[in-house]
């Protein structure tokens, strides 16, 4: 159970703790300046982790199994943290501008699945896609 749940408790204090601190980015300072130290700081960071929890880790070798994946998974990531930053820049709430990109993002998700991974539409999503969008209309009345 534990091993199920602690990655999501993970995913949710990291996003807490990123919506402030993309929130927090210096006005005057240029968001692309601003993740040079961002990226830096987590190459680091996954190098440290990488060896602490890989006792016997090689990283040449695990780079041989590389594919387009963290590739392209690096340019979209810049695009999220730009994306956030801007947001937040011009005005939105950090009590909004999460739950609408992912309202917006858990619904384009469900096509995904289905289209790339062939996850079944079923009704149960058919109704959280409209609560999703209900949703929207509440939390963006001002």
């Amino acid at each position: 159970m534990l091993v199920y749940v602690l990655p999501i408790v993970l995913v949710v204090v990291s996003n807490i703790v990123y919506q402030i601190c993309s929130k927090s980015v210096p006005s005057a300072m240029n968001p692309l300046a601003s993740l040079t130290i961002t990226y830096i700081i987590g190459a680091i960071v996954s190098a440290v982790l990488y060896f602490i929890l890989n006792k016997d880790g090689n990283l040449i070798n695990e780079y041989k199994h590389l594919n387009w994946a963290p590739f392209v998974l690096g340019i979209v990531i810049v695009g999220l943290e730009v994306g956030f930053i801007y947001a937040y820049k011009a005005g939105w709430t950090i009590s909004t501008a999460s739950i609408v990109q992912s309202s917006f993002l858990a619904v384009a998700l469900i096509f995904v699945g289905f289209i790339l991974y062939g996850e079944p539409i079923t009704w149960n999503k058919i109704i959280g896609i409209i609560i999703c969008l209900i949703g929207l209309i509440f939390i963006n009345k001002y």
